[in-house]
């Protein structure tokens, strides 16, 4: 397990410094015009890959208890792979006119890239869920080689977004086929029409937590001056740093949560190690605030009294959220997981009506909303543990039945 803790721990580091890497290269390659453009279909291409970790999570809770043939899970994601790619293409327009583009080209790319990525999720769901991490942490290092540097490699060649978005297409492409032969190279079967329903669900939690980990950041732009809304994205690096940190322990504990009994003893465990995690992440910025403003934020922010440790603590909040999350998706308990959507819309309410006034007000409201959404999370976790949860059984096609 620890050897497994740090592959992917290394995979998931490589794949955001490469993500990191190349925000930094089109921002010293790009025009502001252009960088503005490709920043803004990047951000339509982080939503458009929700599916495919609701794809990923349902698969590998699939996998983890041993029900799910590989040819009907590769149906699957090509099913889903070509609704989110159908929706986005046809969206296209719209993007064009929404964000300016010069033309549709860009916004095609985008649709093109998603379907590569959703079948890139379900072969990560595949070997999370077969317990396969260091194959796992190998796919991820070639995802940031791929995708991400195939990124790279257009827009050093040609220095537009279009150039940029095409090495992503071509990467995520290549990056797929590479999945789909380490996962056995499955041929597709016909898929139970139930496992959509639980793509949709999972999808539609995972895309809640994208956006109460992005929210507040979208808020303070909206609601703050300027150089405070500056500010306040310096301090939400620290919050992304501090819920990316213990991200391998949610990817090493989903297979294990997959029946009632790994629930009842490592939802405990794996919010426990979080927690540990992150408090060293906490206290860090409570005892060194002005250094790591300036580690993050430069020379331009080192005379500036963020609360960085606040921000710590809506990370470290988030990363409690994700591990209840996936307790309550694994269990098929679709009420629970729309308490994440009543944390987005009471950090909404909160900023809007009342807490606006600077930034350490706005990330008061972060943090109220998540600590009561894992409070009521973790209440949820206690009741489910007290009674019996039915047993899920599938027949000869998939189908569950109770």
């Amino acid at each position: 397990m620890r050897v497994a803790a740090l592959l992917v721990s290394v995979g998931v580091a490589g794949n955001q410094a490469a993500s990191y890497l190349l925000n930094v290269a089109a921002a010293r390659v790009l025009v502001p015009a252009d960088f503005g453009e490709l920043g803004a279909l990047l951000a339509v291409l982080v939503v458009g890959a929700v599916p495919a970790m609701g794809l990923q999570t349902v698969t590998a809770l699939r996998v983890a208890r041993g029900d799910a043939d590989r040819g009907r899970l590769l149906s699957l994601g090509l099913a889903t792979s070509a609704v989110v790619t159908s929706v986005t293409g046809l969206a296209a327009p719209l993007l064009v006119g929404l964000l300016h583009l010069g033309s549709v080209w860009p916004a095609l790319c985008v649709a093109g890239s998603l379907a590569s990525i959703t079948m890139i999720g379900l072969c990560y769901g595949v070997l999370q869920g077969s317990r396969r991490f260091a194959a796992m942490a190998a796919l991820l290092g070639c995802e940031a080689a791929g995708r991400v540097g195939g990124t790279v490699v257009g827009l050093l060649l040609f220095r537009d977004a279009t150039a940029a978005l095409t090495g992503t297409a071509i990467g995520a492409f290549v990056v797929a086929g590479i999945g789909w032969v380490v996962i056995g190279r499955p041929r597709p079967a016909r898929h139970h029409r139930g496992h959509v329903g639980e793509v949709l669900h999972a999808a539609q939690a995972m895309l809640a937590l994208v956006l109460l980990v992005n929210l507040d950041l979208v808020l303070a732009r909206h609601h703050l001056p300027a150089h405070q809304a500056g500010e306040y994205a310096v301090g939400a690096i620290v919050a992304k740093a501090a819920y990316w940190l213990p991200q391998a322990v949610a990817i090493l504990v989903l297979p294990r949560l997959a029946d009632a009994a790994g629930r009842r003893r490592f939802v405990p465990v794996a919010l426990a190690v979080c927690a540990v995690l992150d408090a060293v992440v906490v206290l860090g910025c409570a005892l060194l605030g002005p250094t790591v403003v300036a580690v993050v934020g430069g020379d331009d922010y080192a005379d500036s009294a963020i609360p960085v440790w606040a921000f710590a603590v809506v990370g470290s909040l988030l990363s409690l959220v994700q591990i209840l999350l996936f307790s309550r998706i694994a269990s098929a308990d679709r009420r629970s997981t729309l308490l994440i959507w009543g944390a987005v819309a009471a950090e909404v309410l909160l900023v809007t009506f009342w807490l606006n006034d600077g930034l350490s007000d706005v990330v008061a409201a972060a943090v109220v909303a998540t600590g009561l959404l894992v409070a009521a999370g973790a209440l949820v976790e206690l009741r489910s543990r007290r009674r019996v949860e039915p047993v899920h059984q599938y027949g000869h096609h998939g189908g569950r039945r109770e």
